[in-house]
């Protein structure tokens, strides 16, 4: 697979980037601090300590080593940790009876056609519990619970998803979870409700299925931003994150067919911006009053990847059906930036490619290059500046990489749903370091703090470090 064309990178381009790259930084509270989906503005990136890049958690294959503790999660859920001080937040959902089904497709010698494109739902209609739980940063020790709400799933989920994939958004004093059809809660980090918002259902689907609500919630100061692209109503809104209040909300009709991506509230020198990933339009809005910013047209037409900004540009991908396009966008675009040809750099764009995207993976832009991971357990590489692919290999014949990539102390980590983590070293040439085991699928993504990986997998919260 070749991008072809030149990627050409003005030094304009370049200039402007160096200059209004945004989060240089972060505050020194933010030290340790993983708050959202992705961690810190959704990069995927956690440096400053030294990070383990070998371990075992799973006692089948011999001595544990490098596991801090391992705790139980209840129920099924795909959503990823949140860090804030001392404590671990993750949601869950819960049966109330009976096994809850989950198709995982990560195992040798199964016909990767009856899942990757899979569209069954799973059938699991029963009672549910949703629930926010609380754990302990240090020890794993379970601090809290609180069931948010009690009853049947206002909509269908697919097979190899939960009711609860969203993850949780916090800023140090709020906790807020949103579950969809399920509804929106706010909590202090103490479990007490603070408020809590019923949107209605939320029903993204495709083939007459709904597949789970996937896209989970965005804070900026006082402010929340939900995407709900369900097929039949799409939107975006923005809420107050004191009390729940809608300040506004855009509708979607013709903008977007369906969603699973986070939105991206990106914060410039010029404006702060929401930037949603979708079909068959990509669309950056003003975050105070709906605004319009830019659009950019084409892509996979079921978008899952979060855009994330990295360099001083925005990084967004698909890739589902035709089209499996990587956009780096310059923050400050406006208009329809749709790019003429297939391939290579514009005003708006440091450089675009038609081929390469990844399907439900988020890349991670690490020390001058992007790195994708594939349902196909294939993983492939980038230079982040100009586009020129560096490499595209297969990680072994059983992996699957749903969660997204991180980066830290030189490694990029790569979750599969086959339990094991692939630990590459980071840089232009494949070196796989290690294949560790976490000892059950992996569909979430991990955080990362002070050195600590923290794993989320089918049944447990893992500390390893």
């Amino acid at each position: 697979m070749t991008l072809g064309g030149n990627m050409l990178l003005s030094r304009r381009r370049f200039l402007h980037g160096l200059a209004v790259a945004p989060f240089l930084g972060q505050r020194a509270e933010d030290q340790g601090n993983w708050p959202a989906f992705r961690g810190l503005h959704g990069r995927g990136v956690a440096d400053g300590f030294p990070v383990r890049a070998s371990w075992n958690a799973d006692e089948t294959l011999g001595k544990i080593d490098g596991v801090r503790w391992r705790s139980n999660v209840p129920g099924l859920g795909h959503s990823s940790p949140v860090l804030w001080g001392d404590r671990i937040f993750v949601p869950s959902a819960i049966a109330s009876e009976g096994r809850v089904p989950l198709k995982v497709g990560g195992d040798a010698g199964v016909d990767r056609s009856t899942w990757a494109g899979s569209t069954d739902a799973a059938e699991d209609k029963g009672e549910q519990q949703w629930v926010v739980l609380c754990y302990d940063k240090k020890s794993g020790r379970e601090i809290w619970r609180e069931t948010a709400r009690t009853g049947r799933p206002l909509s269908t989920r697919h097979a190899k998803a939960t009711h609860a994939n969203t993850s949780l958004a916090t800023d140090g004093r709020n906790l807020v979870a949103f579950f969809g059809s399920e509804g929106l809660y706010c909590y202090d980090l103490d479990g007490r409700l603070l408020w809590s918002r019923d949107l209605g259902i939320v029903n993204v689907s495709k083939y007459g299925i709904g597949w789970g609500y996937g896209s989970s919630p965005s804070i900026h100061q006082n402010r929340i931003a939900l995407q709900c692209d369900d097929p039949d109503n799409p939107y975006l809104a923005v809420l107050d994150l004191s009390d729940g209040k809608e300040i506004w909300r855009v509708s979607r009709k013709g903008v977007s067919e369906r969603s699973w991506g986070t939105p991206l509230i990106h914060v410039g020198p010029n404006r702060t911006q929401v930037v949603t990933n979708s079909w068959p339009w990509i669309v950056s809005y003003d975050l105070e009053t709906g605004e319009e910013f830019w659009r950019l047209g084409g892509g996979g037409d079921n978008p899952i990847p979060s855009p994330f900004a990295a360099n001083g540009w925005i990084y967004i991908t698909s890739s589902h059906g035709s089209e499996a396009p990587i956009f780096a966008v310059d923050p400050d675009a406006s208009g329809d930036i749709t790019p003429a040809g297939r391939t290579g750099a514009s005003d708006s764009m440091l450089w675009h490619a038609s081929r390469g995207g990844s399907y439900i993976s988020t890349p991670v832009v690490y020390r001058g290059y992007i790195y994708f991971g594939y349902v196909t357990g294939v993983v492939r590489c980038f230079d982040a500046k100009t586009g020129k692919r560096m490499y595209e290999k297969r990680l072994d014949p059983g992996a699957a990489i749903s969660s997204s990539l991180v980066a830290a102390d030189g490694k990029v980590f790569c979750p599969s749903e086959n339990g094991y983590v692939y630990v590459l070293e980071a840089g232009p040439t494949y070196n796989l370091l290690t294949r560790n085991s976490v000892g059950e699928p992996c569909f979430a993504t991990p955080a990362v703090s002070g050195g600590t990986l923290y794993f989320r997998t089918t049944g447990s919260l893992i500390a390893i470090g």
